[in-house]
This record gives C-alpha cells, structure tokens and sequence, in this order.
C-alpha cells in the first residue's frame, strides 16, 4: 500500500509539473528577446544628437522594432501552445471523470452484490454445492480473485481522484499563464506602436537634414578609407617582414597558407588555425549591453528619400555599449600596429596567426606594440562622446591576411 501511495505521489509531481519541450523552447526565446530589448534601450539615448548618431539611433529604432515584432510572435506562438494544452488537458479531465464514473458504478455494484453474499455460510454454501472438487477449487479462486478485484478496484478509484485534482491543478495554472501571457503581448504591442511612431518620426527628421548627412557620410567614408589604407600598408609591412625573416633564418620553418600571404612559423600556424577552431565561439570585443547598429559590408538607408541612392561600406561591424566600457581582445595574439585616423580615434590591430582583428574609436590605449595579449584582455578604452549623449561605439574588424571578412559570424554572441 506504501508503494501504491508513493506512485499516486508521483503522477501528482508529474502533472502539475508538465511543461512541453516546445513551451519551454518558446519561453526562452521569450526571455532572449526580453534581454535584447532591455539591452537596446540602455543604449538609446537623448534626442539632442548629431546627424550621425541620430542615424544610429534610427538602427537601433529598426533592431528594437524588429526584436518587438519577434517577442510578439513568440508570446501569440506560447499563447496558442498553452492553448493547445488546455485543449488537451480538458479532454484528458473528461476521459477521466469518465472513467471514474465507470469506476464507482462497478464498484457500487460489487459491494451491493457482496452485501448479498455476505453471509460466510453462503460463501461454502457456493463452493460446496459445486458438482465436483475441480468446480468447488475454481469456484474458491473465483471468490478470491473477486475479492482481489474490489481491493484493486478502490485503489484504481483513488488514483483517478489524485489524477483529476493533479490535472484539475494543472488546467487552472495553464489558464492563468494564458491570461498573463495575453496581457503581456497586449502591452508589447503597445509599445511596439510607440517605437514604430518615434522611428518615424526620427525618419522624418533625419530627411529635413538629408543633405548634411549625406555630407557627413561622403565624410565617415573618406575617413574608412583612410583606415582602411593604415591597415593594408601595416599588413602588407608584416607580411614584407614575415617573408623577409624566412629567407634570412632558414633554422626556423616558415610557410604561407596563400600566396603573398604570411610566412608563419609552426606557433603561428596553431595560432591561426586555433583561431579558425573558435569561429562562432570567440567572444565579444566588449562586455555587458550592447548592440550592433552597422553591420558589414554595403548598406543604404531606404527610408530616407534623398540617401536611397547613397550607399556606404562598411569593413567592419560598429558596436554601440555603454560609456566606460573597454575593448577587449576576443583571441590571443600579438599587438602588430597602433595609430590613430581621423575619425576613428586610436586603433590596435592584435594579429592571430594569418587573421588579424582591429578595434577602432579607442580614447586610451592599454597595450604596447609587438607585446602579447590573451583572450579577453583589455586593449583600450572605448571613446565616450560626451557632445553627443555619451555614444560609445567600438569599431571592429577581421580580415584574414588581405581580405575582409564579416566578423559577426565569428563572435559567440
């Protein structure tokens, strides 16, 4: 009886305690999104901006937005679930009330038929009156196994009572998570109405200004490619230097994966394809809240009329977080190249085998040129526009030997 009490305990724990793999899925998606949203508001800020970090803040309207949409997507996707649950749920209640019911009238009719025979003399008189031993043996298992039949039969009915209170439970908890989510998606849709208006009415500003800012962006292109000409004359000095150390010390091994590339000696050959190992796994440049607002490669702003056919390159990825933050190394490797460009403030190029990363728009500068750094390691402060609501954007590249490549795929994010 102890074990039969324990197992009743346990479908109890189990049902009120039922949660689908694809609920729990959602609502971690749920919680993903809340996180972003929550980031992406600490990084916008005030209103009284340059053109530039108003286009900026345009991104982040965009990115919010889009994360809004997503949330509200995958609060209607819990609902429906939880709907479908309930559904279920309730069937499951009425096939069990059901059963019960079955249950208690084959078990009334048991006990009426037992209070008939309760009379011992008539439980030998049954036995006794059989034709021969062989009947009177069976007639005997009958009326134990009959016996049997109502114990198990009351155990069976107090099951089914434990299960109906475990999914009764369950079905009222399911219901309030239905209401709660339904709430929350009302108010996630409000506020999405809110961030749709305030975009376009940073639109609507932005295209009073169309022509400063595109002059402002021929600008920040001028200044990318001023960048962009550094980096390429220090890889292609360290490529030069590379070689030049190969046929001068023929001790040391030295082979290039491309031509024209590196010449890499053993460590920085495990160096470089270590680096390849971590792709999707190398972790971001800074910590704490932050949010991409330009990605890699050519980009257009189609909701500005005047700039629609205005597009611009980036080599890297720009990274907006909070003031004070710090960039951070993502991969050991060896400091190759420290300078400052207009428009990008300091730089540091940390090169890992043949795949070099940068990090641009530094205030401060925390490391040295030809020193080692690791993982994680600061490398400079990020630079903190005090004219303009304190933006704090870090600029990030990786290029492999001559070529760019998008870096967003590389970080663990």
């Amino acid at each position: 009886m102890r074990t039969q009490w324990i197992a009743i305990a346990c479908l109890f724990a189990l049902a009120v305690s039922a949660q689908t793999p694809k609920t729990k899925e959602l609502e971690k998606q749920r919680k993903l999104l809340l996180q972003e949203i929550d980031n992406t508001n600490q990084l916008i800020t005030a209103t009284n901006q340059s053109i530039k970090l108003r286009l900026d803040q345009l991104n982040l309207y965009a990115q919010q937005i889009q994360s809004r949409k997503k949330l509200v997507q995958v609060l209607e996707a819990e609902i429906q679930e939880i709907d479908r649950a309930i559904q279920l749920k309730e069937k499951q209640i009425e096939d069990k009330e059901q059963n019960l019911q079955t249950k208690k009238q084959q078990y009334v009719i048991a006990i009426q038929r037992m209070y008939k025979q309760k009379d011992h003399q008539d439980q030998l008189l049954f036995i006794f009156s059989a034709k021969n031993l062989s009947q009177s043996y069976r007639r005997m298992l009958y009326l134990r196994e009959y016996s049997q039949w109502q114990r198990n039969q009351v155990h069976e009915i107090t099951v089914v009572q434990q299960q109906l209170i475990a999914d009764k439970k369950v079905l009222q908890t399911s219901k309030t998570d239905k209401e709660n989510l339904a709430g929350q998606k009302k108010e996630e849709e409000e506020r999405l109405q809110i961030e749709e208006h305030k975009k376009e009415t940073q639109v609507a500003d932005l295209q009073k200004n169309a022509k400063r800012l595109k002059a402002e962006m021929l600008s920040k292109q001028k200044q990318a490619a001023a960048l962009n000409r550094e980096i390429e004359r220090i890889i292609q000095a360290e490529i030069t230097k590379s070689a030049t150390s190969a046929k001068k010390d023929k001790t040391v091994e030295r082979k290039a994966e491309t031509k024209g590339g590196f010449e890499m000696t053993k460590e920085e050959r495990t160096l470089s394809s270590s680096f390849v190992g971590n792709k999707g796994k190398l972790p971001l440049p800074v910590k704490g809240s932050y949010r991409i607002v330009r990605r890699f490669g050519e980009q257009q702003y189609s909701e500005l009329l005047d700039l629609r056919n205005t597009k611009i390159t980036n080599n890297g990825i720009e990274i907006k977080t909070t003031p004070g933050n710090t960039a951070k190394a993502v991969f050991d490797g060896i400091i190759t190249g420290i300078f400052a460009v207009p428009g990008f403030h300091w730089s540091v190029m940390v090169r890992h085998g043949n795949y070099i990363t940068l990090y641009s728009y530094l205030d401060q500068v925390y490391v040295k040129e030809g020193a080692k750094v690791t993982t994680g390691q600061d490398v400079g402060k990020i630079y903190t526009d005090a004219e303009n609501g304190n933006s704090t954007i870090l600029h990030f590249e990786l290029w492999k030997e001559k070529e760019k490549i998008n870096p967003e795929p590389w970080l663990n994010k």
